[in-house]
């Protein structure tokens, strides 16, 4: 019998909360945190909205010696690792070094870095650039700097899967505590709110150029017509269950079962591969589609992979099957943060009971979605699913339970 593997701490940095219980607070009560790009100037760019996580804690938690060491995607995850640890009841010193494991995901954070050390190396005239840019995007966002600073000596490993990258790292992360592994701390974090990183995202074509913060970012909307990034994510510490209750832990939930596709070519006239990653995760999970009592979808916000989204969930669970929500409404998509953060807060539906809303939405009637929408909802949630797409083609489905 395949070890269970249970969710026992949660750091949440998000642009409309900080820690868990602000997060959730600000999902009940609709809270948003996107608004107009404050880290740098964005007059002269055709999208000026993001999700930014307010204030100085990425740098405010840590030690002034590692702030010259780091940029913002790490000092924000390493400071959301501190607090999952916290919130776990894990002291690091306290285990044996190859215990204890890191697997993250990354997917846009590291251009800031990547920035600075493109500036200095034109304060000199240098033109070994294109060996920084590919240094400083692996070396900002890579689950080294936790594994350092916590003294984790176990597997540790970075996977990069765009916006599918936060499931497929926790699934990993599933894989390794199966093996031995105690504990793992997982999920992702993404920031790269700075000119470089701004460009790299534009070049996508798929950013809202909306300036109204409220209509920017519209899933499944009659008039949804792109996306606003955003920064920030969740780290997750998973381990098995039997540690966690050799502890006496507070178990948030389990990572029941997981699926990942990649979809055909474009023009192939094959279907997209976001049912069968789904089918997958049920049945890894040993679940029925009638078992889950929430669905936290992708919302691209683009009318074609709206449209795809809302099909696949139409054939698996029925027309209206199944409640849908889109917190990502209130923060933008985080990149490979994005559904960590959304798996934080199905672990937080289920503790509550709550469903939080997807907020200014006025969804398409042909998509035929149960959106909970506006206001929470009250449910038993015992099973939820967790949906995440990445550019080009990546599918990643978690199926997470009640224990």
């Amino acid at each position: 019998m395949s070890t269970s593997v249970v969710v026992t701490g949660l750091g949440v940095a998000a642009p409309n909360g900080l820690g868990v219980q602000d997060y959730w607070a600000a999902l009940l009560s609709g809270k948003s945190g996107i608004g107009r790009i404050t880290r740098f100037d964005p007059s002269d760019y055709p999208a000026k909205l993001a999700g930014q996580i307010p204030g100085s804690v990425a740098e405010d938690g840590l030690p002034s010696r590692l702030l010259p060491q780091t940029d913002r995607v790490t000092r924000l995850a390493l400071v959301a690792t501190d607090w999952a640890l916290e919130d776990a009841g894990i002291v690091p010193a306290d285990l044996p070094e190859f215990d204890m494991g890191v697997v993250t995901a990354s997917a846009a954070g590291g251009f800031e870095f990547g920035q600075g050390e493109l500036q200095a190396l034109w304060s000199k005239g240098s033109q070994y650039v294109s060996a920084y840019q590919s240094f400083a995007w692996f070396y900002a966002v890579n689950s080294g700097q936790i594994s350092i600073r916590n003294g984790m000596k176990g597997p540790s490993g970075v996977v990069v899967s765009d916006q599918a990258g936060g499931l497929d790292a926790l699934a990993q992360a599933r894989r390794q505590i199966r093996k031995g592994t105690r504990v793992i701390v997982s999920g992702a974090v993404d920031a790269s709110i700075c000119p470089w990183g701004w460009v790299a995202q534009l070049a996508s074509g798929k950013l809202s150029t909306s300036e109204e913060p409220n209509s920017a970012y519209l899933p499944f909307d009659r008039d949804a017509h792109g996306f606003v990034p955003g920064e920030g994510g969740a780290i997750v510490i998973a381990e098995s269950a039997a540690s966690a209750r050799e502890r006496g832990a507070e178990i948030y939930g389990e990572l029941a079962g997981y699926g990942a596709t990649i979809d055909p070519r474009p023009g192939s006239g094959r279907e997209p591969g976001l049912r069968k990653a789904i089918e997958t995760a049920l049945a890894d999970a040993g679940a029925e589609p009638g078992d889950v009592d929430v669905v936290f979808a992708d919302g691209a916000g683009e009318p074609q992979l709206d449209r795809a989204e809302a099909e696949t969930l139409g054939a698996v669970f029925g027309p209206r099957g199944v409640p849908v929500t889109v917190p990502k409404t209130m923060t933008g998509r985080l990149y490979s943060g994005a559904a960590p953060l959304d798996l934080a807060a199905a672990f937080l539906s289920m503790r509550e009971g709550v469903i939080p809303p997807t907020v200014n939405v006025d969804p398409c009637p042909e998509y035929q979605l149960d959106l909970v929408l506006g206001q929470p909802r009250t449910a038993n949630v015992r099973t939820a699913l967790v949906l995440a797409r990445g550019h080009g083609g990546f599918n990643s489905a978690l199926v997470v339970r009640a224990v």
